[in-house]
């Protein structure tokens, strides 16, 4: 199934992959609610999915897939070189996370890898973030880096609080040094850039 709101786009990724052997389109959609629908009813293998529809985002369908549609593997095909947007994808289960400056072969090698049961990731993006980003987690105190795993897991503050037997505040106090030091503002975030991190053990 691809799911693209541009018509051209669409078609255009549809021909190369209906073109291949073995590759059949079953379903084509343009928004969320199309997407959902048609994934839930016709199952497919393999999901290309855009990040930017008119009533959503990419992640929203491959979060409900993973619902209705729990052996469809997704692809994310997008025009965003981003780390945000890799790691959101990433965190949802995408299997491969593809810019659409890539060849129509390299995007029908992707859906056959990820269709045999392969999780591939940009190798660019990944070699651009490890270069970035060396690990930041060098720098957490040995409390600090308890409390990031517990934010990793949508832990509150008062959760924490009461498994590491610390004062809330003190908890509060280790989350604002803790996000300082890797360079994040929300703890949405954390759970998102500990995803990204644990990508890197998939391939």
């Amino acid at each position: 199934m691809i799911v693209d709101d541009h018509e051209v786009v669409r078609r255009g990724i549809a021909d190369v992959v209906a073109a291949a052997e073995g590759l059949d389109v079953v379903a084509e959609a343009g928004t969320v609610a199309d997407a959902q629908r048609r994934g839930a009813l016709l199952k497919p293998q393999v999901a290309l999915v855009d990040l930017q529809l008119p009533d959503g985002t990419g992640i929203d369908v491959i979060t409900a897939l993973a619902q209705s549609s729990p052996d469809t593997r997704a692809i994310v095909l997008t025009s965003f070189d981003d780390d945000d947007a890799l790691a959101a994808a990433v965190q949802a289960g995408a299997r491969a996370y593809v810019l659409k400056t890539v060849r129509g072969s390299e995007i029908v090698d992707t859906v056959r890898a990820v269709a045999a049961g392969r999780v591939l990731l940009d190798e660019r993006t990944l070699t651009r973030r490890r270069q970035a980003h060396p690990d930041p987690t060098a720098n957490l105190t040995a409390s600090e880096s308890k409390v990031l795993d517990l934010v990793a897991k949508g832990m509150t503050n008062r959760d924490i609080a009461d498994e590491l037997g610390l004062a809330e505040k003190t908890v509060k106090n280790h989350v604002t040094s803790m996000l300082a030091k890797l360079g994040l503002s929300r703890r949405t975030q954390v759970i998102a850039w500990v995803a990204s991190q644990h990508s890197t053990s998939w391939r």
